[in-house]
């Protein structure tokens, strides 16, 4: 069976329109993106100048060898600062613990502690499968209602704009990165990204799991006050 090559068109009335429909398409693309930074315009902080909030949420971003990516990494390290400045109180690490031999909450709490940061002050979400589903589980199974996210710059304007659909008053810290080969992949990957976040935001679908409401930060903030 042959297959027909698509032809360019031969009048100028047909190339005016597949021009015309080709630009269309490209400002299409692009409307998520634009919506990302139009909307967090006013929500992009740095560890110096960010809010004091109660709880910092630490999306996760991988592990090598069951420790922290050198990009989780980063982000943890800069929850730590602002615990250790006083800025934040309790830090919630979502990240996915679907099958048994990786773990993602545990061993960024596990860096946590190494730095400084109290075990009684970190609380875990083991479902944070996707940005959506973190900021979600944050709002209604832990409670979270205004929060700092931490994760690298060229991720953390969707997650501030997801979270905020999802109920949590949100600031974001974009930490820095190497400009290496995955961050531009990461970059890259956030342009188409950008239009799942703006289904999530419009349609509001329910993480993969939901679960019971946990007391875990409102004990890990009671704890502060004692």
């Amino acid at each position: 069976m042959r297959i027909r090559r698509p032809r360019w068109p031969r009048t100028r009335t047909g190339q005016r329109r597949l021009a015309q429909a080709v630009m269309a398409g490209c400002v299409l693309a692009l409307l998520p993106v634009t919506w990302l930074y139009v909307s967090t315009a006013d929500r992009l902080r740095t560890t110096a100048d960010v809010p004091r909030t109660d709880v910092a949420v630490v999306f996760g971003a991988g592990l090598w060898q069951g420790e922290p990516s050198p990009y989780l990494a980063h982000r943890l390290d800069a929850a730590a600062k602002l615990y250790r400045a006083g800025r934040i109180k309790v830090v919630l690490v979502t990240g996915d613990n679907s099958r048994e031999d990786y773990d993602e909450p545990d061993a960024m709490r596990a860096y946590l502690t190494r730095h400084g940061v109290p075990d009684a002050r970190i609380v875990s979400d083991y479902a944070g499968f996707d940005t959506w589903d973190s900021c979600v589980r944050a709002r209604k199974i832990f409670g979270v209602d205004r929060a700092v996210l931490i994760s690298q710059g060229f991720h953390i304007r969707r997650a501030v704009a997801l979270c905020e659909a999802a109920g949590v008053d949100s600031y974001g810290v974009g930490v820095d990165a190497k400009h290496d080969v995955t961050w531009y992949y990461g970059g890259t990957r956030e342009v188409f990204a950008a239009g799942k976040a703006a289904l999530d935001a419009v349609f509001r679908p329910d993480p993969r799991f939901l679960g019971p409401k946990e007391q875990g930060v409102a004990r890990a903030l009671a704890g502060t006050r004692g």
